[in-house]
């Protein structure tokens, strides 16, 4: 006798999928344009089909089930497929070039598998991507020369941009540091004018503890490498720890820091559909892996 079918409505699924990521039954409903009634009862529908409670209230956030962290890991494959296939098969000749800014530590964490399923879905557009400080980025956005970028920034909400993604920031250094106590801290930075460099002067300075540059590099890999090899310690996002990397803090009385954000700004006036397509791919995205819970 064959199984029966499951009750994988893509519709259930997508509710069930922006309540997880916004984090709550109204703002869901905001998001979809739906009333909260009805978003419950799609829950409901979907927990009756599986025979398993997915999420818990939880006063007015909510806690998924064991079910439920089983549920969005296949939820999120779904609808990522369905989103593809749709793509392909109804925008399947959008073709042209996106020039896309965004600074290099975050084109290596995050942005990889994000381009890889847009161009996997549109293997007619061709991706121009430039790696640069945010400073950078902006001053080349201003004289056209980015259809997209995205640009580190201090928490502003939504004024300017979307917010796509936020660092929690973190002192790092490796086992080949040696400070003595009370010495200066050895800094390893990119040059003036990375948010990262204004963050931890501007932080230590503010407490009060004394510090100095010990190494100076444009790229990633060279900081990385500077920390790894003991010249210095850094500030980097929390994403961005690797192996011979800790996170280093009140022992040497270095300050909290508070997270900076990733804003995405698009080109001004009307844009090539593969532009808006890319655009609203990465918002989507990285909102959904912001909001995969750990573990």
């Amino acid at each position: 006798m064959p199984m029966p079918l499951p009750p994988f409505d893509l519709d259930l699924l997508r509710s069930f999928l922006t309540i997880v990521e916004a984090g709550s039954f109204t703002r869901a409903a905001e998001r979809l344009g739906r009333t909260q009634s009805t978003v419950s009862l799609q829950v409901k529908r979907l927990e009756d089909g599986i025979g398993a409670r997915l999420i818990e209230r939880e006063g007015r956030g909510i806690e998924l089930t064991p079910e439920g962290e089983i549920l969005l890991a296949y939820a999120r494959r779904l609808l990522g497929l369905a989103n593809e296939a749709c793509a392909r098969l109804m925008e399947p000749d959008v073709g042209g070039l996106v020039r896309l800014g965004t600074p290099e530590d975050f084109a290596t964490a995050h942005l990889p598998d994000v381009l890889w399923r847009f161009s996997r879905a549109h293997p007619q557009v061709a991706l121009e991507v430039k790696c640069d400080f945010t400073v950078n980025l902006l001053d080349g956005f201003a004289r056209g020369e980015h259809d997209l970028v995205l640009c580190k920034r201090e928490p502003q909400g939504p004024v300017g941009g979307t917010m796509v993604w936020r660092e929690p920031l973190v002192w790092v250094a490796s086992d080949r540091l040696l400070l003595a106590p009370g010495a200066p801290i050895p800094l390893v930075l990119a040059p003036s004018p990375d948010i990262y460099r204004k963050r931890a002067l501007g932080a230590l300075d503010a407490c009060g503890r004394p510090w100095r540059i010990a190494y100076t590099s444009p790229s990633l890999a060279g900081v990385q490498a500077a920390v790894r090899a003991g010249l210095g310690m850094t500030i980097l996002s929390k994403d961005m720890l690797s192996a011979g990397f800790h996170i280093v803090g009140e022992e040497h009385g270095l300050p909290d820091l508070a997270d900076t954000e990733i804003a995405l700004y698009r080109a001004p006036g009307t844009l090539p559909k593969a532009v808006e397509l890319l655009a609203e791919h990465i918002v989507r995205s990285l909102e959904s892996e912001r909001a995969e819970p750990a573990g």
